[in-house]
């Protein structure tokens, strides 16, 4: 006899607010230390670490202890997948600063999605991807191309699937600024990395957006055909 998921467990691990909000600051993929997790949720750094010890318990969040810090990130790529799903059904937050604005303007256009390209640029690209037929859709996931293949090799991107690996390879992930499709899975990272490598993508500050470069809107244009403004 099989039991289903406790979904409801999840569901109040990542319903409380202050959790809430130590997860989507782990959104960006980067491992974090508790006190910066703390000033994330606005609380201190004690109740932060009954917390953190409730979501590592949970599956949702793994450890790593550097001398006397320890560093929080999200225990998989389908934790993240899971969080972005909720962003794209759950209501808007009121913006209560320019701050705030600015910050959401900028997520809204690029941002990282755990290890993968997100936002305005992220399904652009995907799009773009999809229309020069290097990806193509396959039932619930995506097939990479043999000109697809050839075309991300050129650019550098490791497109070789790893057996071992228990993540899909190419997957749709519901953007929950765009509600379209980016493209995830372990060739979302790799294509995201290379760009990173390129210097065609940066990391902003505080906050998991990047910023599209000059030479990125240059090259994006170049090898993909992807105007963007």
């Amino acid at each position: 006899m099989t039991t289903a998921p406790n979904v409801g467990e999840i569901a109040v691990l990542i319903g409380e607010p202050s959790r809430v909000a130590m997860l989507l600051s782990l959104m960006g993929g980067k491992a974090l230390p508790a006190s910066e997790l703390a000033r994330a949720a606005r609380i201190t750094p004690q109740t932060a670490s009954s917390h953190l010890s409730k979501l590592v318990d949970g599956g949702l969040l793994v450890n790593e202890s550097y001398g006397r810090h320890r560093y929080y990130r999200l225990a998989n790529a389908e934790v993240a997948h899971a969080l972005e799903a909720l962003l794209a059904i759950a209501s808007p937050k009121p913006v209560r600063s320019l701050r705030e604005s600015d910050q959401l303007r900028a997520m809204r256009y690029a941002r990282t999605c755990y290890d993968h390209l997100a936002g305005e640029i992220g399904v652009a690209l995907t799009d773009q991807l999809l229309a020069m037929q290097l990806i193509e859709e396959a039932e619930h996931d995506y097939v990479l191309t043999k000109a697809g293949q050839q075309k991300l090799c050129q650019l550098g991107v490791d497109v070789a699937p790893n057996p071992k690996s228990r993540r899909r390879f190419a997957r749709p992930c519901l953007d929950w600024s765009e509600r379209r499709h980016h493209l995830a899975g372990t060739l979302g990272a790799s294509l995201t990395n290379r760009l990173f490598e390129l210097g065609w993508i940066e990391r902003m500050p505080d906050c998991r957006a990047v910023r599209l470069t000059s030479s990125g809107a240059s090259g994006l244009a170049e090898h993909f055909g992807l105007t963007l403004t």
